[in-house]
């Protein structure tokens, strides 16, 4: 079996040029719009997975860091507090709830750090337990 290719030969005088017919030209045009808007979404989605992805890092390592130094300085006995933390080009915005845990004398601080990627808002949050009887 031989392989016939998909051009065609048109003669041209005393010689033969290779070409494509309008319905395959127009075939390959008619493909070619379906399957560059998809690829170009699948870009963009995968654009935004990655900077989500980025920053998330960074909002859980800043919420980490801003736990910990409310844990070490005793600011945890503070009902809320809130605040906007900027790193590099991009600003965390962060929130701090300390409340009741439902057992023993613990309560429980909750961080939320909020960041924005292409006009949607993602956040991340950590929590932990506190003595309260520990507490000043």
């Amino acid at each position: 079996m031989k392989f016939k290719p998909t051009h065609r030969r048109v003669a041209c005088g005393s010689r033969w040029r290779a070409g494509f017919t309008l319905v395959e030209v127009l075939a390959a045009l008619l493909f070619m719009a379906i399957v560059i808007p998809a690829a170009v979404e699948g870009l963009r989605i995968a654009n935004r997975a990655g900077q989500v992805a980025q920053r998330k890092t960074v909002a859980a390592r800043l919420a980490e860091r801003l736990l910990n130094e409310t844990v070490v300085t005793s600011q945890g006995s503070q009902s809320g507090q809130s605040g906007t933390v900027q790193e590099g080009a991009y600003e965390y915005r962060w929130q701090m709830r300390n409340e009741p845990w439902e057992q023993d004398a613990m309560r429980r601080i909750s961080l939320q750090v909020t960041f924005a990627v292409q006009g949607q808002d993602y956040d991340v949050r950590l929590s932990t337990l506190l003595d309260s009887s520990q507490q000043q």
